[in-house]
Parts: C-alpha cells; structure tokens; sequence
C-alpha cells in the first residue's frame, strides 16, 4: 500500500512496553541507531545500552530509566524508518500515550532528541521521587469506575477506551477499591499495573512543581504538523507556552487517550503507524507486539471506520513497514 494520499499518524507508547533486549537488534543492524544510543549515553551520564541489552530488569523497570530508555528506542525506530523511507512517507499528525506525548513532539518539530531526553530523565526522576501510591487497570466505563474510587481516595488516571480506565491511588486505598468494585461489577475483574507511582494523578503534584523548572527552561518550536495532548484529548495549541502548560498538567490528570483516538478518527487518520517499545514474553525483539494497537483496533469496533496499522518496533518489522508504505 503506497503513502500517496494517506492521511497517517505516527504514534508511540509509554511506561509498560519497555523489555531487555530493546533496541539490540537496532544496534546490530543500523548505524543510525548506534549513533543515537551513544547520544543518549552522553546526554544521561550513564550506560543505556548495557542497561537497554542487559538490565537488570528491576533497574530498567525505575521510572528514572524507563523513561529515557523508551523514548531513546521509540525516536531511533522513527530516524531509521525515516532514513528506510528516505524520508517520503509523512504523518499529519502524532500521539502518544503519557511519555510517548515527548515523541510525538519531537515527530512535530517541537523538540529536538537532546532537550526530550533531557525532560524526560528530569520527568522520572521527579516522579520516582515524588511521586507515590500505584495503579489499577479496571475493563470498565469511566462513569462506572469514578465514584467508586473516589469513595476510596483514588482518582482516574487514565481514560485509554471507553471500557478501560486506569485508577490511581495508594496500595490499600486499591485494595479496597478492587474489593468494592468487585461487589458490583463481580465479571469485570481489574489487572495491577507494575509502577513507580499512581501517575497522572494528584500523587503526582509535588513531582510536576519539581519538574516544571526544566520544563520552563526547555527550548521548544511551534509544532510542523499537529500534535495530540493527552490532557486534553485534542490538538495541541501551536504555541510552545501552552504546549508547556498542557505538559505540566498531564502528569497529574488523565490521560485522555481515548479522546485522542476520536480525534484522530474525526481527522479521517486512514493510517497508523507505532513506533518503539514491545509487549509480549518472547525474549528477542522480533517476539515482541506493538503496544497501542489493541486499543486502537477496540476503539474501532462497531463504527464503519476503518484504519490501516503498522509496527515499527524492532528491524523486521522497520522493514516491513518501510516497503509498504514507501510510495
């Protein structure tokens, strides 16, 4: 399928599709990526790629790393596919889900890689830091799940599909949260998610008044194409001030990922292609599944809409993107 009159988006995923091994196999067989991840050693002050290829996993897990790690992997699958395409297949739009909101904006022109990585090595720093409490993933509507966590001091933290809502709060405040809904809701049965931190909710405040010093400091430009705010669910305003503002908020509201979709489908996106990370217990990179498309392929269901997905989060699959979009 050529790119030619396409209307594409180029998403990447967050804090959850990281994996050891990631970005071996790019390492191997792309110069580009090479040269990015030693950039990234610079830039962070300590040894990426051995931490990326080796871990240990529990290290890697540290949001301090998690973060820098996958926007390192997610913006050298970008460069390569970019360099595979000679540069010919362009989005009109990018998202990303919670850290991935970074990519997308360095995608748009808004940053560069050096000030992203910088940001977001302050970003975990600060929520690991500053952050508390942990999370809980809940195969229910927003309506449902609200009053039942704030009966129990919790708070949203994420809207990733209508059925799907993520809450955060401290451990025995979920606990009783999960206690309660179970009551109600007896077949919608809620998965513990592997945090630092109950993020993008208030727990998270003292983080974001840490980190919005580097956020005032950092140098940023009108975006090139439009971008997707997950505090809002919309466009971001092109003015890199307001861009700030919506990124301070993020960390301790929602993350409005199912209005990024709808407004990603109200574009008439025909093509979406995910960049970086992996999910899946195979141990290489070529085992590994795109993180974001499950939700986009629910959020589908039952409309007329339709849209193409692709994976660019390993070599092979670069590859194979590469030579189907390729006009």
């Amino acid at each position: 399928m050529s790119s030619q009159n396409q209307q594409i988006m180029f998403v990447f995923p967050g804090q959850g599709s990281q994996y050891i091994g990631m970005g071996s196999d790019l390492i191997r067989d792309f110069p580009t990526a090479q040269r990015r991840y030693e950039q990234a050693n610079d830039l962070l002050g300590y040894d990426l790629i051995k931490l990326c290829q080796e871990g240990p996993e529990e290290q890697l897990r540290l949001t301090r790393h998690t973060q820098p790690a996958l926007l390192t992997h997610s913006l050298a699958c970008l460069e390569i596919f970019r360099e595979l395409t000679d540069d010919q297949v362009q989005p009109v739009l990018t998202a990303g889900h919670s850290l991935g909101e970074y990519c997308a904006l360095v995608a748009a022109g808004v940053l560069d890689f050096a000030t992203a990585l910088r940001l977001v090595q302050q970003r975990g720093e600060c929520m690991g830091t500053y952050g508390d409490g942990e999370m809980l993933a809940f195969p229910l509507h927003l309506d449902n799940v609200r009053p039942l966590a704030e009966k129990h001091f919790c708070a949203i933290a994420a809207c990733n599909l209508s059925d799907q809502t993520v809450v955060g709060g401290r451990g025995p405040d979920l606990d009783r949260l999960a206690e309660d809904a179970l009551t109600h809701f007896p077949r919608k049965k809620p998965t513990r998610l592997k945090t630092e931190g109950a993020f993008h909710t208030f727990y998270m405040i003292t983080a974001a008044l840490h980190f919005r010093a580097t956020l005032d400091a950092a140098e940023m430009k009108a975006p090139a194409i439009r971008v997707l705010s997950n505090f809002t669910g919309t466009h971001h305003d092109p003015d890199p001030a307001a861009i700030k503002t919506r990124l301070f908020f993020q960390l301790f509201h929602p993350v409005n990922w199912i209005g990024n979709l709808e407004t990603a489908f109200h574009d008439e996106i025909a093509t979406i292609v995910e960049f970086g990370g992996g999910l899946g217990s195979g141990p290489n990179p070529e085992d590994k599944r795109p993180n974001l498309e499950s939700m986009v392929k629910k959020a589908l269901r039952g409309s007329d809409y339709s849209v193409h997905y692709h994976a660019a989060i390993n070599s092979q699959t670069l590859r194979d993107t590469a030579n189907a979009l390729r006009p």
